[in-house]
């Protein structure tokens, strides 16, 4: 089984390198909208000033990799909505999940291409900050690899739980647009999360992102394993409850929808 499925990965995976080279331009384009959101955050960072440090670590710096990394997840999230919504918009989603692969490995597999396209665009950025604008860091490998994973498999279960509202009730997008607004409020994106009131900030502790931007950015600044441990401990619980109530979720949604006759619906 595990054979079979590493199969269809790099099958759906070279499908889509090849459609990414044939439209090229749009990364080109993507990457150039990034590069003005550097010099944008750049000349901010230098107008609030040196003195500015959130978290110990300078603005530009907080702001690259909050930004960067917030918006890799949120669109890695988005692509397993697009998935069912696109193949319901053809009219394919009944064929798609009548075939022998379960459900929610189907529409993971639909949205693995966004994630890979997504992290080319996220080192490009980080990158590029880190090389005209920002000194040497020093990361810590082990931190920011344990962050990395941990909050791909949070997004895998909050994208899941989005794709089985998208077939449930149609209103996937509205529910990711809440979410997404809302997090990129209250988890850190832009400014520190202790400068938000103290209930804000309780309901900031329980959105994984929070946790997520929080142990990258300790990761990739800090240059210890140590300061990031605890974010780290806490996005590993957001993993293990957030993938299986996902799979289960999105599963259970499928299922309803079979018996109400409402799979093919749009």
């Amino acid at each position: 089984c595990a054979r079979v499925i590493a199969e269809k990965i790099i099958a759906v995976l070279k499908k889509d390198a090849i459609t990414a080279i044939r439209y090229r331009n749009g990364f080109v384009l993507s990457s150039l909208a990034q590069m003005a959101q550097l010099v944008t955050f750049y000349y901010l960072a230098r107008a609030v000033g040196p003195q500015f440090r959130p978290e110990g670590m300078p603005y530009f710096l907080f702001l690259l990799i909050g930004t960067g990394f917030y918006t890799f997840l949120l669109s890695g999230i988005h692509s397993f909505l697009k998935t069912v919504q696109d193949s319901q918009q053809t009219g394919t989603l009944e064929v798609l999940l009548t075939t022998a692969t379960p459900a929610a490995v189907l529409v993971s597999l639909g949205a693995l291409s966004a994630f890979g396209e997504g992290l080319l665009q996220f080192a490009v950025y980080v990158g590029a900050g880190i090389i005209f604008f920002a000194p040497a860091m020093h990361f810590s490998a082990a931190a920011c690899g344990l962050a990395f994973l941990l909050s791909i498999l949070s997004a895998f279960g909050i994208g899941l739980i989005a794709a089985g509202v998208q077939i449930s009730i149609h209103k996937g997008s509205a529910v990711l647009w809440l979410l997404g607004s809302g997090a990129w409020l209250m988890s850190g994106t832009l400014f520190p999360v202790t400068t938000l009131p103290k209930p804000v900030q309780f309901v900031s502790n329980l959105i994984p992102f929070t946790h997520s931007l929080a142990a990258m950015r300790l990761g990739l600044l800090d240059g210890s394993f140590k300061a990031a441990a605890h974010e780290v401990e806490i996005l590993s619980v957001f993993a293990m409850f957030l993938v299986p109530a996902g799979i289960l979720f999105f599963s259970q949604m499928v299922r309803r929808a079979r018996q109400n006759g409402r799979l093919s619906f749009y």
